[in-house]
């Protein structure tokens, strides 16, 4: 029997860096306010150890503790959204204020990560940031969440989603974004994706043609899934 997924409730949280899929559900309508920070930058407004919260989501009050339960009221309580951004506005700055300053390599070597769409080899990451390779994982564990070779993973599966949605040959899509070769992209793909890649496209194919999910401009983020869909 296949294990059923087990469904948490939020009214609000914090996700960090995770390699698989995640899958929400609401009733029909939900409203909010989301902020998407670099994992570097979510090191320094949470002040915490970003591996803590890897692969997991986790109530904003559990991370910020007062902090985020009177955040969690006065957004609710808010009588607009410009009272709420200013309010976002306000915690954030303070807590960038206060927080640990993340080391100008780590961010060096994932934002070089993130133009090189992971095809970057670890060796030249640490050679550049005049660390060892233990080091540099060590680092990126504590203000990134993952080590470099996961974050690889990531931004190699983002090169690849939108050659998917365009229906290109695997084959093609694994030497593009490099991957060993085909069967090696598509079990990376179902293992961070929670679906093959044709199965992906189909379900890319039935959302744009409902509603654009996607979170993040010119990135192919979110999909719909067939029986969850809902005018």
């Amino acid at each position: 029997m296949a294990e059923q997924p087990i469904w948490t409730p939020y009214r609000s949280l914090v996700s960090g860096l995770r390699t698989s899929s995640t899958l929400g559900e609401h009733g029909g309508k939900v409203c909010g306010v989301e902020v998407i920070l670099t994992p570097w930058m979510a090191f320094r407004l949470l002040g915490m150890p970003m591996h803590a919260i890897k692969e997991i989501a986790v109530p904003v009050p559990e991370i910020l503790g007062t902090d985020g339960r009177v955040l969690e009221e006065q957004l609710t309580a808010a009588a607009d959204w410009r009272a709420r951004f200013a309010l976002l506005d306000a915690l954030l700055l303070r807590r960038c204020a206060l927080g640990p300053t993340p080391a100008p390599q780590v961010i060096a070597a994932w934002t070089e990560l993130s133009r090189q769409d992971g095809l970057v080899p670890l060796a030249r990451l640490a050679q550049d940031a005049g660390w060892s390779a233990r080091h540099l994982e060590l680092r990126f564990r504590e203000q990134i969440g993952l080590s470099p070779k996961k974050v690889a993973r990531v931004f190699r599966l983002r090169r690849a989603l939108p050659l998917v949605a365009a229906l290109h040959p695997g084959s093609e899509i694994a030497a593009t974004c490099g991957f060993y070769d085909q069967a090696h992209f598509n079990s990376e793909f179902k293992a961070m994706a929670g679906c093959t890649p044709s199965q992906f496209a189909v379900h890319r194919g039935l959302t744009v043609a409902v509603r654009p999910v996607d979170r993040l401009p010119g990135q192919l983020t979110s999909t719909l899934i067939p029986g969850l869909l809902k005018e």
